[in-house]
């Protein structure tokens, strides 16, 4: 069973880093001040992966297969079981190529739960 935690990200360093993405607008709210950094495991509007573990290196612009996001993701968190993970999913991505990712990161990777990255709303 796929279980969604909707996270909403507001902060600019980890929306500027990694791949451009262009993300879609909603009413949302930051992660607590107190939380680690989150895995941001990011689906371009072409349908790649890429992953970005915070660290500020050049593998955040890697592309990655579905199995090298899997075997990533769960060694990142075996070092640390409560670190948030996130999607950065390109607005102008097909549905179905978000739902994958978030199905290889709940199912195959074993996430607890994944979040989504949103833009703040414009209001």
């Amino acid at each position: 069973m796929l279980v969604l935690l909707i996270i909403f990200m507001v902060t600019a360093p980890l929306i500027t880093q990694g791949v451009k993405v262009d993300l879609p607008q909603a009413d949302s709210q930051p992660l607590p001040k107190d939380s680690q950094p989150p895995l941001v495991a990011t689906v371009d509007a072409h349908g790649n992966y890429f992953l970005d573990d915070g660290s500020n290196n050049a593998n955040a612009h890697k592309q990655l297969s579905a199995q090298q996001m899997v075997v990533k993701v769960r060694a990142l968190l075996q070092l640390n079981k409560n670190r948030p993970v996130v999607v950065r999913g390109d607005k102008n991505a097909r549905y179905d190529q978000v739902i994958a990712l978030l199905q290889l990161l709940s199912q195959q990777a074993g996430v607890p739960s994944v979040g989504l990255m949103t833009q703040p709303d414009d209001h």
